[in-house]
Order: structure tokens, then C-alpha cells, then sequence
């Protein structure tokens, strides 16, 4: 089944007023969000926190304080404890995007996935307790979910971290969720944005991996949105999923160039043919809406009725949400339409 690209327009979090940090501020999805913000809000602060200081001067030509009073650069890593919380003095919402998230890079450098995926998270978490931070939403990924490659197991023990610190948080402190979603349509590393580099340089074939494989796709703008809905409906412990499209990579390379051939490479180490996003053992604890599935938390606060008077409904005891098994497909008109969004 192929379906019109979704917008998640159901209420989004009120940030006008308010303060917001976002990790990792100036990757893809950062620069995305601080663009849908400042077009649709009037934040009182916008912290955008991030290591690389050559990414943060060329954010700031775009995103000037000057034109936009509200922003603030501030060079941090996650790692740092100390800059974290720093950072965080008066923040009122939290999105957690910094992470290591290339996959060969993680398989040659797992110490270093570890400290910046896990002890990262843990430093965010810490951070927002003692700030009194009032909502965090980490971003995650599809390869969370059964992971085989170290960032995925990495993002899996940042899911539990997030989904863990409700225990810890008491009558006043933050509540933490976590999104998950897939493939990111053209931010950086994806393979459309090196598929056109490739026939930009007149190259002769595009290499795919595997003829089989398949994968989620969302947008950036969509991205930012599920996030900001996300936001506004959580109680501390979800995991929210966006219903998606899936596409073959194969598909993807043909709607790019349908006169060009492709050359079978082989899978790289870590990856999978499929992803996940839940597996059966996570129906027993998910719920539906129209655009999305929420995996309630197993703790002993959480409450089952704080979805019981919304239009959730329980999924079925074996349900699976992959994407090869997906009911909604992109064709080359939906996948058209989705690369043709505004950027906010």
C-alpha cells in the first residue's frame, strides 16, 4: 500500500517562551529543528550545543543572533559533564541529537561509539536532573532494535538510559523519551546524497549493497515534527515510532537513474538486509495511533491508563514492524514528493 507522505501535525509541544537545547545542534537534524523553530516559534533562548566549531561559525551565518536574539553557540561535547550542565541552567526541554552514528566508524572506533552513544547519554540524563530540566526526548534509530552492529547496541543502551532516568527523577524533575525512527532522507551519510555525488562525478554504475535490501525513510522536516509532537505527548518512558514508508535500495537508485546499471557489493560488516523497529517481544507493551506506535515503558510508575482515553489502540501479540514486511511502500511519485518538502 503507497500513501500520501504524513505530516505528524497533531499538537506539537509550545516552545514560544521557552527554553530549548538541542545536542549535536549543528548535524542534519539540528539544523533542521533550529530552521522549524525559528520559523513556527519565539523561543526565549535556542542553545545549540555541539563540538565542532567550524560547523558552529557556519550555522551562525545562517542563524545569525544578530537577525535571531534568541540563539546561542555553545562548543561542548557530551562527554563533558561539566559543559552539560553548564549548558542546561534554566532549559526548559532537551533534544538529545548528538551521537556517533556511522556504522564502519563504530566497528573500527568502539570506544569511542561507547563514550559519546552511552556515556553521552548517561552525562545528558545526570545533567537534566540536577537543571531540573522539564522534558528530554532522545532521538533514536531503527538499528536499535535487534541490534548487530555496535551502534545500534549503543543506541539500544541509550533508549534504556533515557526510558530508566523516569526512576530517578522524583516529584520535580525531567521526564525522558525516545523517538525511533529510519533512514533520513538526504542528511549527511545517507545514500542519497552519495548517490548523487557519485552521478554528479559521471560515474558509470551505482554500487548497492544487496538487491534485497530494504529500508525506513522519513524526511528531515518529518523528523523535527515527530519530535515536537512527540513532545507534547509524553509521560516520561515511550518510545515513539512514526509510521513510514519503506523502499528498496534498489528502487532508490532506479528513480534516481533509470538508464544506469548498479554492481552488487556485498553487505558492509554490521549491517543488516532489514530493519526493525519493534519485534514481537515488544507488542505485548505497544500501542497504535494514525501516525505512529508508542512502546510503553515496563516500570512501576507507568500508568496504562495514560493513553486510555486517546485513540491508541493495543497492536496484535506477534506484530513486527520492519521494513520489509512494512504495508506502505514510496513509489517514485511519493519518494518525489517527499525529496520535493520545504526545508521547514
Amino acid at each position: 500500500m503507497t500513501v500520501a507522505p504524513r505530516l505528524f501535525d497533531t499538537p506539537m509541544i509550545d516552545l514560544n517562551s521557552k527554553t530549548v537545547l538541542v545536542t549535536g545542534g549543528t548535524g542534519s537534524f539540528g539544523r533542521a529543528f533550529v530552521r522549524y523553530v525559528l520559523k513556527h516559534y519565539q523561543p526565549k533562548r535556542l542553545i545549540v550545543f555541539s563540538r565542532d566549531e567550524q560547523k558552529h561559525f557556519d550555522m551562525a551565518q545562517e542563524f545569525n543572533p544578530e537577525q535571531y536574539p534568541c540563539m546561542r553557540y555553545f562548543i561542548g561535547d557530551v562527554r563533558d559533564y561539566d559543559r552539560l550542565e553548564m549548558a542546561m541552567r534554566g532549559v526548559d526541554i532537551i533534544i538529545h541529537a548528538a551521537a556517533m552514528k556511522h556504522v564502519p566508524a563504530a566497528e573500527y572506533n568502539p570506544f569511542e561509539c561507547i563514550r559519546t552513544n552511552v556515556h553521552g547519554a548517561e552525562n545528558v540524563v545526570r545533567a537534566a536532573l540536577a537543571c531540573q530540566v522539564k522534558r528530554v526526548i532522545a532521538l533514536s534509530t531503527d538499528k536499535a532494535c535487534s541490534p548487530i552492529n555496535l551502534y545500534g547496541a549503543s543506541k539500544l543502551a541509550s533508549d534504556k538510559i533515557f526510558v530508566a532516568a523516569n526512576n530517578l527523577r522524583g516529584d520535580h524533575g525531567a521526564s525522558f523519551a525516545v523517538v525511533r525512527y529510519g533512514n533520513v532522507i538526504g542528511s549527511n551519510g545517507s545514500v542519497l546524497p552519495f548517490f548523487k555525488k557519485l552521478l554528479a562525478n559521471n560515474c558509470t554504475e551505482l554500487p548497492i549493497t544487496d538487491e534485497r535490501m530494504t529500508r525506513f525513510w522519513i524526511t528531515l522536516t518529518q523528523g523535527v515534527r515527530f519530535v515536537l509532537s512527540s513532545a507534547e505527548m509524553m509521560h516520561g518512558g515511550e518510545i515513539f515510532i512514526p509510521k513510514i514508508p519503506s523502499m528498496t535500495v534498489v528502487d532508490l537508485a532506479h528513480y534516481l537513474a533509470p538508464n544506469k546499471p548498479f554492481k552488487v557489493i556485498g553487505i558492509r560488516p554490521g549491517e543488516k538486509l532489514h530493519e526493525t523497529m519493534s519485534t514481537e517481544d515488544d507488542a505485548r507493551n505497544m500501542l497504535e495511533l494514525n501516525d505512529r506506535y508508542i512502546i510503553q515503558p515496563e516500570l512501576v510508575f507507568w500508568s496504562r491508563e495514560n493513553y486510555a482515553h486517546s485513540a491508541a489502540q493495543p497492536v496484535a501479540d506477534n506484530f513486527r514492524y520492519a521494513s520489509n514486511t512494512n504495508t506502505e511502500w514510496l513509489t517514485p511519485d511519493s519518494l518525489h514528493a517527499l525529496l520535493s518538502e520545504p526545508k521547514a
